[in-house]
Parts: structure tokens; sequence; C-alpha cells
């Protein structure tokens, strides 16, 4: 199958959805299909061979965030370009109502279009006020999918119709397998062990974990340092009642931003248990995952579903995060990992403070999302994109070849 895929948001500065756009791509490829993907990127900005840029993206602030889109003339003339050189069988447009990308294909194209639908934010005037806009090309959408059932509901009630959930998908098996480092595990070897259980234990921790019996552990989180939804400065403020409880706790930071403003509000004694990586590879992120003893998430909004939280427990990970709507939903109403009241930094402490001290319950906790996590395992959610495909495939084909049966019969060349 001939396959277009639209990014509304630029190739140049990693995001959720930017990932699993690409990791959508590459599964369709390994199944044998031709995919082209339509993305914002900047010059320089190395890209994968199936991925087309449309030019610079411009910085737009959005739902909490910045979201870096493309649009204007010369935008439109590189979308339909492209479309036309693709001759694509099916059109999937990630966010079709930012004002992007994703909306000028939906403007330009004629074949099946599928849409997926990644927001959560359920008091959106902007999407509201622009609906009259928006709905010409709405209509043209043959197919909607939601992310999650919070990105679903942010549909039905801004834009009206409904729209197939469909989860974001990862690799299990790639953060399942990756290696420790060592350095970045407690001093006993903690975090998860081969087969997704935790080896992270018992026993003294010698010169840097404080009194006898309690170990130095390490805590894991990964995003954008200065960006406030992300929740850092919630867990930088429950990390010295962690800290008093177990000194030698370690805070593994993986993501861009101002390090030295990050851990400001530390007391200085403290905040050389903080190390900053900077950005890291997919393949370090998976290692990091591995080796920590609990990775928290304590994004405070804007989240529609949480594919750091799955990432995580596909590494075996025990998971702490915030009581959002959208990762209670991912983490099985907290079956699969722990919740805490959001933006609640004492009952992040606390909670850390248990699970840094309860090896059973870590082990526990990486064991339930091993099994929870397979649900969204590429070779699932891709199987039911691609189902969704097929659908309008066949529909569009269907109409087609009524409507030129309709022509014949209006010419009289049709049979008796």
């Amino acid at each position: 199958m001939r396959i277009g895929i639209v990014c509304p948001y630029s190739w140049d500065v990693p995001g959720g959805v930017q990932f699993h756009i690409r990791d959508l791509a590459e599964h369709l490829i390994r199944q044998g299909h031709q995919v082209s993907v339509l993305a914002p990127a900047d010059d320089e900005t190395p890209l994968p061979p199936f991925v087309v840029s449309a030019g610079r993206a411009v910085p737009v602030p959005y739902n909490g965030s910045v979201a870096r889109l493309n649009f204007g003339f010369l935008s439109a003339a590189r979308v339909r370009r492209w479309l036309h050189e693709g001759d694509f069988e099916v059109i999937h447009i990630h966010e079709p109502t930012s004002p992007s990308l994703g909306l000028l294909t939906c403007w330009a194209a004629q074949g099946p279009i599928v849409a997926t639908f990644h927001t959560s934010n359920p008091r959106s005037r902007a999407m509201i006020a622009a609906y009259p806009i928006l709905q010409p090309a709405l209509e043209k959408i043959s197919a909607r999918i939601a992310v999650s059932e919070y990105a679903r509901r942010t549909l039905v009630e801004h834009l009206g119709g409904d729209a197939v959930v469909i989860p974001n998908g990862v690799d299990v098996d790639f953060f399942a397998r990756a290696e420790p480092r060592p350095e970045w595990m407690g001093r006993d070897g903690g975090g998860a062990g081969p087969a997704g259980e935790s080896s992270s234990g018992t026993g003294p921790v010698g010169d840097g974990g404080g009194p006898a019996g309690r170990r130095e552990g390490t805590i894991g989180f990964i995003g954008r340092i200065d960006e406030p939804r992300k929740g850092l400065p919630v867990l930088m403020r429950a990390l010295p009642k962690i800290l008093a409880e177990y000194p030698g706790t370690r805070l593994l930071v993986a993501g861009r931003g101002d390090e030295k403003e990050a851990v400001a509000q530390l007391p200085a004694p403290m905040r050389d248990r903080v190390e900053f990586l900077g950005m890291i590879s997919d393949e370090d992120k998976a290692r990091l995952l591995r080796s920590v003893d609990v990775y928290v998430a304590p994004n405070t909004g804007g989240e529609s579903f949480g594919i750091i939280l799955v990432e995580a427990m596909s590494a075996g990970a025990p998971v702490l995060a915030s009581d959002l709507d959208a990762f209670a939903q991912v983490l099985d109403q907290g079956a699969a990992g722990e919740l805490f009241a959001n933006e609640d930094a004492d009952a992040l402490a606390e909670a850390a403070i248990r699970l840094l001290g309860d090896p059973a319950r870590r082990a526990e906790l990486s064991e339930r999302g091993s099994r929870h996590v397979r649900r969204f395992d590429w070779s699932t959610v891709g199987a039911d994109i691609l189902a969704v495909y097929e659908t309008v495939a066949a529909g569009a084909a269907s109409v087609a070849a009524d409507e030129r049966i309709g022509l014949l019969a209006r010419l009289g060349l049709g049979r008796d």
C-alpha cells in the first residue's frame, strides 16, 4: 500500500507525536508498504530516507508547550507537490486541526484521509472558535483515530463526530532487551533485571548511601527541563524529603534545558545528587530506563497519552506518575504503576520513599508493567492502524466503482 503520513510538528525538535510517526512509518515499511512522511524541518536537519521536508517551522505557544508548525503559500505548494508525486492510496494526517501541514493537506488532498488526534485539551477556546474554518477540511476525513479516551473526548466535545481509540505504539522488545549501564544503577545493582524483573535489592549501602540498610537508589526523569508541564519543578521540590530519608539517592535527568535553573531551588549540598545527562539517544534512553530503580513522571497537565510511561514499563522500570487521567489509563488505574496527587510534591516524595524502601513492591510493579505494556506493542497497534487504512481504501475504491457504473449508465453504456 502507498501511504502518505503528515507530521504537523518540526522533525528537528523531537516530541511524542514525531516519535509516534517515525515508529509507525518504520513499522509499516518493515511490513512491505511504501511510506512517505511530510514534516517541517530545518535545512540542516538529517532526515530518514522516508521523510520529505516541507521547510522550516515557526514556534507557536500551544497547550502549555511550544509547537513548531509550518504554514503558508510555500508550504501549501510543497504539500500539493508531495501529494502529486506520492499518488497515495491512503493519507494519514496527524493533528489535522493544527495550523500546519495537516490542515493544508486536508484542504488539498483528494484521496481517502485518516486523521489521528493526539491533543487532550478540554477547554480549548481556540479550537471552538476555529471550528467554522476547520469544518470543510474535517468533512473530508474518512476515519478518525484518537490516541486515548481523553483525546477522543476533546475531539467529540470541540469538533463533533467520534473516533476509534488506538494508543501510541512502542517497540516493547527494544526496551526490554537494553543493557543497563552500571553507572546509572544503584550501588547494589538496582534497576530492571534481564527479564524485566527488578534486581534492586537489599542490604547495606556502604559509604555512599546513608545508614546501614538504606541503599543508594536511582530515580529517572526524561523530558524537557524548561517546560513546566513536564513537572521537573515538582520533582525538585520533592527531592529534599526523599534525600532526608535516603541521602544516597541520585536523580538522573535526561532532556534539554537550563540545568542550573532546574536545581536553583535545591539546597546547595543536595545539588550534586542530580545528574544531568542532556539529550540522549534512543539506545541510551532504553538503557537509562533499564537502570533506574524508579521512573518518575511528574507531569502536571496537557498529556493525552504518556508514551514515556509505556517505554518505562517496556524496560521493566517501576513507574511513579502523577494522577492525570491519561496517565491513570496507561497505568491501568494504578495496577501497573503507582500514582500520586498531581502537583503535590509531598505526595510524590512519600510515594518515592516507599518504593525505594520496598524492593518487593518494585519487583511487583516491574512484573505487572511488563505484562500490561504488551497491548501497546507495534505488533498490535500497527495492525489496528493498518486495518483502518484498508477499510477507508476499500471504501474509496467501492465509491469510485459505483460512480463509474453510474456514469456508464448515464451514457447508456451500462450492461442491461
